[in-house]
This record gives structure tokens, C-alpha cells and sequence, in this order.
């Protein structure tokens, strides 16, 4: 989790140089939508408490691995990136465990997609507007691009979450033969 955020927030420095893409989306927005995957399977797997849990422990070194590694201390906009990344990792991840914890006995793609959505589109706008407000930063436009990507990688992130689901059942129902 925190190597996910770290990496994501030192990408989201980099606008996609390819197309005409540089006013619309950084690599940060390919990244960044694992760590709702494994939110996701966490909260599956060992339940929202346990999924708070590591999104804490991701929370807490990613911040500090952020400031360490990705911030240059002389540039405002670095110091803001690492602030509103915390910011809007820990809200958007605590929303996402919930929301996902609201649908889980839905069919089994409900939870992740909507979860993932809902908290993908909460993170891009505390990101950008935290980081970015006031600057000269393009940043609206760089939000929607960000978080169309978001969305797009969240739709293909359901295909490991279903085969990595059936071994994270697998799991369980051993537990539960072990245990009985």
C-alpha cells in the first residue's frame, strides 16, 4: 500500500507527454488505483476493521516515504502534493472501505466497482484541489483526465480482483475447515 502511494505520488509530478495528453493526465493516475485494490481485497478478505488498518499503516508511511523520497522541500507545490495526498488517501480509502463494507454481499463485482468509483472520484478532487488550488497549475483539467484514467483502471482492476477473489475464498473456507 505505501509503496503504491509513494509511487503514485512521485508520478503525478509527470503529465503524460504523448498525444497532447500534458494538459490532461499524469502517470500518477495509472498507479494510484491499485491501492484500492488491495483496500478491496483487504476488506474482503479480513473485513473493514482489518482494511482501516492497512490503510492506515499505508497512510502513515506513505507520508512519511512521500516526504522523504518525492518532496522537494524549496518547491511549495511538492510540499502541498505530499500534504494533499495524505489528505485525500485517508478519506477516500475510509469511504472506499465502507461503501465497499455496504455492498459486499451484492454480486461480487458491486462492491469494488462502485466502491472504487465513488472513492476514486473523492480522492482526484482532494488531490488536485489541495495540491494544485491557487497555482498556475491546470488543474481542473488535469482532475477530469486524471480520474477518467482512474476509472478506466479501476473497470480493468476488476480481473484481478475476481481471480485473486476466488483465492482469497479459497483462504477463508480453509480457515473455516481448520477451525471447525
Amino acid at each position: 500500500m505505501a509503496l503504491t502511494v509513494v509511487l503514485s505520488n512521485y508520478l503525478v509530478q509527470f503529465p503524460v507527454h504523448y498525444m497532447g495528453f500534458q494538459d490532461l493526465l499524469t502517470y500518477g493516475a495509472f498507479s494510484y488505483p491499485i491501492a484500492f485494490l488491495i483496500t478491496d481485497l483487504s476488506n474482503r478478505r479480513y473485513g473493514k476493521n482489518t482494511a482501516k488498518n492497512i490503510v492506515y499503516l499505508g497512510f502513515i508511511l506513505g507520508v512519511i516515504l512521500t516526504f522523504y523520497f518525492s518532496t522537494n522541500y524549496s518547491d511549495l507545490i511538492s510540499i502541498r502534493i505530499a500534504i494533499g495526498s495524505g489528505t485525500a488517501f485517508l478519506v477516500a480509502q475510509l469511504i472506499d472501505i465502507n461503501i465497499f463494507d455496504k455492498l459486499r454481499k451484492k454480486i461480487w463485482f458491486a462492491a469494488p466497482l462502485v466502491s472504487s468509483l465513488i472513492g476514486s472520484s473523492i480522492d482526484t478532487f482532494l488531490f488536485f484541489s489541495i495540491s494544485f488550488y491557487g497555482t498556475e497549475v491546470n488543474w481542473v483539467t488535469l482532475s477530469f483526465g486524471d480520474l477518467f484514467v482512474k476509472i478506466f483502471v479501476a473497470l480493468m482492476m476488476l480481473i484481478p480482483f475476481r481471480l485473486l477473489l476466488s483465492y482469497v475464498q479459497e483462504i477463508s473456507t480453509i480457515e473455516k475447515k481448520i477451525s471447525v
